[in-house]
């Protein structure tokens, strides 16, 4: 699971993007009468009561801007919840009257970009972003996805400088999650909580922005061995009580890399509809010999099959972590990484590629990662430990 999926549209809150391959690429169906989902919404529900009226409406008019964005901005976030990637293609099909045109409208192109950038198709989100921003400079939101698009992209610099355009756009908290988060991976992980414990205090955090800045916190408190903090980190998250696919993606490497293997079993033993999630639990399950595991094994490899027969590379990093560590074949599961790397740059790609150069005993294959870490002080635990296993080894 990567880190940008959690940009969604801007809907009078902020959320930044933790790309999320825990998702396949969006799915359309190809039947009208085909049932996505049976959804739990009761009648009476407000919230059904409002998409019934905006489904209403775009039947009778498919190119109502405002009914779209605000059903297919619906969907995104109910994908994001659960791990579903129906709800992304159900979000495409709302948006289809503009998503061929050359210049659709800037809440189209936003959502597109999402859409996009959740199918790693990132030079095309970043041109819709820029699309947008040519007309709406100070489209906070759309400088805010950029940014994380960059991060995972590795590129900082230009990431932090878009960052910076939010200065006099968003509330004080989206630019210190922002920088914060560039911080965290770029060797500066102290200045990185220094400016997010604080954030924390700030009652006025929406739900999604606390999972958000806590995750942060999380995630760079443990690259640190800041286990305590860490586990302090990711408690303050789940207190907030939203259902979050990349924070129990988080925890959960948190708990395996720390022989929890009982505890990610309770916790992910009802979210296996996600693959990122499905391979963790089945990690799990295989290091407490559960004879579970050799269905979800097969699962997830009939899965993993099915992307490649689509055409897809959503999945290339949780496919070489699966080939790697429950096939055990690090030859096949090394170039995977490596195709992953070329392209998103985060510390957990970073550290497949890196096991994987290690069991194949293939030090050049991991050069790329180590001048990463190099040329941008990287502070994880974990890469510098198998760095220093590469370094070291006699091949």
């Amino acid at each position: 699971m990567n880190r940008l999926f959690t940009i969604v549209c801007m809907v009078g809150w902020f959320m930044v993007s933790h790309v999320d391959a825990t998702y396949a690429e969006p799915y359309r169906p190809t039947d009208d009468t085909q049932v996505l989902q049976q959804l739990s919404f009761k009648a009476s529900d407000p919230v059904a009561r409002e998409l019934d009226s905006l489904r209403t409406n775009l039947r009778g008019n498919p190119r109502n801007l405002e009914s779209a964005v605000k059903l297919a901005t619906h969907y995104i976030e109910q994908g994001r919840s659960e791990g579903d990637p129906r709800f992304l293609g159900q979000a495409q099909a709302v948006l289809s009257p503009w998503w061929d045109e050359p210049t659709p409208p800037p809440p189209a192109l936003l959502l597109r970009a999402t859409i996009r950038q959740n199918a790693h198709e990132f030079t095309e989100a970043l041109a819709d972003l820029d699309q947008v921003l040519a007309v709406e400079p100070n489209n906070a939101q759309a400088w805010l996805t950029k940014a994380s698009i960059l991060q995972v992209q590795a590129r900082y610099n230009e990431a932090r400088r878009a960052c910076q355009r939010l200065t006099p756009l968003a509330a004080a908290h989206v630019l210190l999650g922002c920088l914060g988060d560039i911080a965290g991976v770029t060797g500066q992980s102290v200045k990185s909580r220094e400016l997010l414990r604080p954030v924390l205090l700030d009652t006025t955090l929406s739900g999604h922005e606390r999972i958000w800045i806590a995750t942060i916190l999380a995630e760079t408190a443990t690259r640190t061995g800041a286990i305590r903090e860490a586990e302090e980190s990711f408690t303050e998250a789940f207190k907030v009580g939203i259902k979050d696919q990349y924070l129990l993606g988080a925890y959960s490497d948190f708990l395996l890399d720390h022989g929890r293997h009982h505890d990610v079993v309770s916790l992910l033993q009802s979210e296996t509809r996600a693959d990122g999630l499905l391979l963790r639990l089945a990690l799990a399950e295989q290091a407490l010999k559960l004879p579970t595991f050799q269905n979800h094994t097969a699962e997830l490899a009939a899965r993993f099959a099915a992307g490649r027969d689509r055409g897809t590379t959503v999945h290339i990093r949780e496919e070489a972590r699966f080939t790697l560590a429950l096939l055990h074949n690090a030859r096949r599961a090394l170039p995977l990484a490596q195709a992953n790397w070329n392209v998103q740059r985060e510390p957990a790609d970073a550290r497949i590629l890196l096991e994987s150069a290690l069991a194949t005993k293939n030090s050049p294959a991991a050069q790329p990662v180590l001048d990463w870490m190099t040329s941008n002080h990287v502070e994880d635990f974990h890469l510098q430990q198998l760095a220093k296993q590469i370094q070291k080894a006699p091949f």
